[in-house]
């Protein structure tokens, strides 16, 4: 009998020894798979690493490119923030810069343009001031 009570206690220490490395294999996993999701957070998007990288007016020719030409801009995102990551670009992109590089690959994005002038120390439109200047003056008197 004593030694049946031996093997038993010898498969009783085998199975604690293997339920033991299931619990610790499976909170591995567990903390592998944490580990992965804290990083999908704490990771930028591509177009938050691009808009970190633009300098003047590069945000509004990007919201005007997203707004006329969606597809075409994820991808040119995507490219862009690669590479931003793998440090090929490290320079401020303007908003110049990215539209030529728009333009250079096909995607004309439209701006809006507006041309100010100044008159009497305050900066008005030009639209404006030719409007005011092909206006017929009320000045003639009528006898």
């Amino acid at each position: 009998m004593s030694e049946e009570d031996k093997d038993l206690e010898t498969l009783k220490q085998k199975r604690l020894a293997e339920m033991q490395k299931n619990i610790s294999y499976k909170k591995k996993q567990e903390d592998l798979k944490s580990q992965l999701e804290e990083k999908k957070k704490n990771k930028l998007s591509a177009r938050d690493i691009v808009v970190k990288q633009l300098g003047y007016r590069g945000l509004e020719v990007l919201e005007q490119a997203e707004i006329q030409f969606p597809s075409e801009t994820k991808f040119v995102i995507e490219k862009l923030a690669e590479l931003v990551s793998s440090g090929e670009v490290n320079e401020t992109i303007d908003g110049g810069k990215l539209l030529a590089l728009f333009r250079s690959i096909g995607v004309n994005v439209r701006l809006e343009t507006k041309i100010n002038i100044e008159q009497d120390g305050k900066f008005i439109s030009l639209s404006d001031k030719l409007s005011k200047s092909t206006q017929p003056s009320n000045d003639t008197s009528e006898s």
